[in-house]
């Protein structure tokens, strides 16, 4: 398989696993982004023999709240500055998009991460290396099921238990699992894990 084989191939799984991820976030997925050949993907993205980063780039909605939108992009360029972030950040704002992702391949700066945050209050605009979605991390055995609750929920299991917020065990912000699901601080997620006594085992832990 020569080079370009084989990055179309890399492209394929990152670009499944974004779709997955999304989905797991409770937006609007097709079944065919989820189900895309490989075959499929390079007539679509690498009809040339190299893949089109810029085609990549789509739009999704909340299932429960259209007008919750989030874009995922797709930088051609494996440096990521601060005029791309001002860039996807314009399109953002100009299409009235809260949310973003953008999928890089090689570095950004401390200068594009501080752009990120330029984003009116409410917004966000998170960043994946590619290698970090090559695999769908929660597919993995050993990582236990996770759900993120609503603020109703996180609000019930507090009151059930008898719990204050800062009584929660913590799970970072930047955990690969936290990161995967989108998670805000104060936000909180169970953890479901198999037990052979009682069946499962569930835990809540708070996003810092």
């Amino acid at each position: 398989m020569d080079s370009d084989s084989r990055e179309i191939a890399r492209m394929w799984r990152v670009y499944r696993t974004v779709h997955q991820m999304c989905r797991d976030r409770n937006y609007l997925v097709a079944s065919s982004d989820l189900e895309r050949t490989l075959d499929q993907f390079r007539s679509e993205f690498a009809p040339s023999g190299k893949v089109d980063r810029v085609r990549l780039t789509f739009v999704v909605q909340k299932k429960d709240d259209p007008s919750n939108q989030m874009f995922v992009f797709f930088p051609e360029k494996k440096s990521v500055g601060v005029a791309i972030v001002r860039e996807y950040l314009g399109k953002m704002v100009k299409e009235s998009v809260t949310n973003g992702i953008i999928v890089y391949s090689g570095t950004m700066p401390s200068s594009a991460d501080k752009a990120r945050a330029q984003l009116p209050l409410g917004s966000r605009l998170e960043k994946f290396h590619e290698s970090d979605l090559l695999v769908n991390i929660t597919e993995h055995e050993l990582v236990p099921q996770h759900r993120v609750l609503s603020d109703e929920q996180k609000k019930e299991i507090l009151k059930r238990y008898k719990l204050r917020e800062t009584q929660l065990p913590r799970i970072s912000i930047d955990d690969p699992v936290a990161r995967y699901y989108g998670m805000s601080r104060g936000q909180v997620v169970q953890i479901i894990r198999p037990s052979e006594t009682a069946g499962r085992y569930v835990t809540y832990r708070m996003c810092m």
